[in-house]
């Protein structure tokens, strides 16, 4: 569990006087479905077991708040700027942690620091958001700052207690932690009441897929999640792999993968994901012909399929050439 970001400096400040809830815009500058995506909720079950406001498995145990994932490494290179979700005062600051995967065994001892590089600000009337695994060096704002809503406080990264580029938000009123998708505290799998807390459009998403790729092999997770595993063009004498690079599966959901080619060549494979997974990659493909495959475009499909029916497809080409 993420908690309350903390620096030996930090100064208690007012916050800007409020009558009335904020609403929140997207904290994140992404494409939600598309250059980014919403990895875990908040644990909305009090017991061992977990699940999101809708009953599902997007979450952790005991998950504090909502994860805004980036689909590679590259892309929290390049830069995504976290933005403040509304107005407020900024309370504390921390920008001195490496951006390093807690699965590395070179990282430090993070103890008590597992927000990372992290922003806290205060909106009034009891609500305050928590911003975590930012980028080390990006964060723009300082304490006593005042902020307006989307303004940028710095940028997503990797420091923290984390394995992979994120942004942590964390939700509290009056120090209790709340869910921006269901504030009342919404339990059970049914229907229910809450409105949400975001003024933008920041839908659920019950899983699907983050990219999808041809390469000459079955790439490696490490090389997907880098964003370096896409071949653009292949020779006519190399094999032909579709990947899928996916989150929040179900059990039972399928990975549908079809490789169409010039003439009337298709390919098709369908892999059963036997357990939930928070991500997750499958391929398939096919050796070249004895005379090597056809110069021309490839289309690669990519289905997930959930009882029946495709809850995201995401198409890709790769070129052949001799």
């Amino acid at each position: 569990m993420i908690k309350p970001l903390t620096l030996l400096t930090f100064i208690s400040l007012a916050a800007p006087a409020a009558a009335r809830d904020p609403s929140f815009v997207q904290p994140i500058d992404c494409e939600l479905g598309k250059t980014c995506f919403i990895q875990r909720y908040m644990d909305h079950d009090p017991s061992d077991r977990l699940a999101d406001f809708q009953c599902n498995n997007q979450s952790g145990n005991d998950h504090s708040g909502t994860d805004f994932a980036l689909p590679t490494l590259r892309a929290m290179e390049e830069g995504v700027d976290v933005l403040s979700t509304a107005p407020g005062i900024v309370v504390a600051v921390r920008d001195d942690m490496r951006d390093v995967s807690v699965l590395d065994e070179d990282t430090a001892d993070i103890t008590g620091r597992a927000c990372g590089n992290g922003v806290l600000v205060t909106h009034g009337n009891g609500w305050e958001t928590q911003y975590c695994h930012l980028k080390q060096g990006s964060i723009t704002v300082q304490r006593g700052q005042k902020v307006a809503s989307g303004a940028p406080l710095g940028q997503v990264g990797l420091s923290g207690e984390t394995s992979f580029p994120h942004l942590h938000l964390t939700v509290r009123k009056d120090g209790k932690n709340i869910d921006p998708f269901a504030p009342n505290g919404h339990l059970g799998c049914g229907p229910h009441t809450d409105t949400p807390l975001w003024s933008d459009d920041v839908s659920y998403q019950e899983g699907g897929l983050v990219s999808v790729g041809f390469s000459p092999n079955v790439p490696s997770f490490d090389k997907i999640k880098e964003g370096s595993a896409t071949a653009l063009v292949l020779f006519k004498d190399q094999p032909i792999v579709l990947w899928g690079h996916a989150f929040g599966a179900e059990a039972g959901d399928v990975m549908r993968l079809i490789i169409r080619g010039p003439g009337s060549f298709v390919f098709e494979e369908r892999i059963t994901i036997e357990s939930p997974r928070v991500r997750y990659f499958r391929a398939a493909g096919k050796r070249p012909p004895p005379n090597g495959w056809p110069s021309g475009r490839f289309r690669g499909t990519v289905d997930i399929v959930r009882d029946g029916t495709t809850i995201e497809r995401k198409v890709t080409y790769v070129t052949v050439i001799e």
